[in-house]
């Protein structure tokens, strides 16, 4: 029994010993992509749109304030009560907004950049399958060391069709 568990632990050595694992650095690949530019206007155009919605929304409030200040003397207690609630409603939007503002923008990038990290995912697959490759790293800060000779990320980029001479670009 001693013998099938040393034949097995050998077995299971050697698969690890035949892996071979890559890395590539992907905010660089998608960095150097055309469709990237595109990406990058359009999350920054609904960040100004968002920045429009505040500030429409500040406005709103500060004539809400302006109206109640300006004419508090002459209104009812019913509209005095009906004013109160229009501007605290008003400001947990407004509030709300301000929350919500970087998660919607979180979003949005997500959704613009999902079809170009797709590319890329297809690229690195290609990649890895033609070179034999096992898995592949993103690199980031928990890797202490890396290879450049496993480094697939300019393989990639010529996968993508995206040159690193900025002559060509």
């Amino acid at each position: 029994m001693k013998f099938l568990n040393v034949i097995f632990m050998f077995l299971c050595l050697s698969g690890f010993a035949q892996s071979k694992v890559g890395t590539i650095n992907v905010d660089f690949v998608l960095s150097k992509m055309p469709e990237f530019t595109a990406a990058q206007a359009e999350i920054e155009k609904y960040g100004t749109q968002l920045d429009t919605d505040l500030e429409a929304k500040l406005a709103e409030y500060e004539v809400l304030i302006k109206d109640y200040q300006d004419n508090e003397a002459t209104f009812t207690l019913k509209q005095k009560q009906e004013k109160q609630q229009a501007i605290i409603t008003t400001e947990n939007d407004i509030n709300n907004f301000r929350q919500n503002g970087a998660k919607l923008i979180t979003i949005k990038r997500d959704e613009v950049l999902r079809p170009l990290y797709k590319k890329i995912g297809v690229a690195i697959e290609a990649i890895a399958k033609e070179l034999d490759y096992t898995q592949v790293l993103q690199i980031d800060d928990s890797l202490v060391y890396i290879d450049e000779d496993y480094d697939i990320t300019v393989l990639v980029l010529k996968q993508l069709g995206v040159s690193l001479d900025p002559e060509k670009e």
